[in-house]
């Protein structure tokens, strides 16, 4: 909460098609999740180690069936969850983002302290024509990054920052 109340959220949403990407994200490493724990549950139950227990040497399974169901609603819900809450706004001259699933995340990078901005897309982000914006600054933070953004509107967006950052600097000198 500030000053003068609460934060509001930031005005531009990511692009709906980065929904399908986190969703395949999350998809790939549901499958090797799930393959790791059935071939662990396959080696650890056919074994005959001394250690195992018997009830589990039986039912190997039980255990890629916890691991599927206990990770398939995460899975489903993540996506939504995140499109939801991340945003983003250039507004004057601060770059205001928020992201996080878990954890929220407000980032305010002053255009003025602005040294580079990239694009950078991921093979699955080219796939479906998105791509992430990273603005690198002249702070002990490091860079700042806004996920999920078509891939026309980062590039602009990276253009807009680079010229007004560029402005920036020339009235300071």
């Amino acid at each position: 909460m500030s000053a003068t109340g609460p934060l509001r959220a930031p005005e531009h949403r990511v692009s709906p098609k980065a929904v399908r990407l986190w969703l395949l994200e999350s998809l790939i490493g549901f499958v090797f999740l799930a393959g790791g724990a059935y071939l662990l549950a396959r080696w650890v139950g056919s074994s005959e180690w001394s250690w195992v227990p018997l009830w589990f040497a039986d039912n190997w399974w039980l255990l890629p069936l916890v691991v599927v169901l206990l990770s398939l609603p995460s899975l489903v819900a993540e996506p939504f969850v995140r499109y939801a809450v991340h945003r983003w706004e250039l507004s004057g001259d601060v770059v205001y983002a928020r992201s996080g699933f878990l954890s929220r995340e407000w980032v305010f990078v002053p255009v003025s302290r602005i040294q580079t901005v990239d694009k950078a897309q991921g093979w699955l982000e080219r796939l479906l024509g998105l791509a992430t914006l990273e603005i690198r600054t002249a702070s002990h933070a490091g860079s700042s990054t806004i996920k999920g953004l078509d891939y026309r509107v980062a590039a602009g967006l990276a253009e807009q920052l680079a010229h007004r950052a560029e402005q920036l600097r020339d009235d300071a000198t």
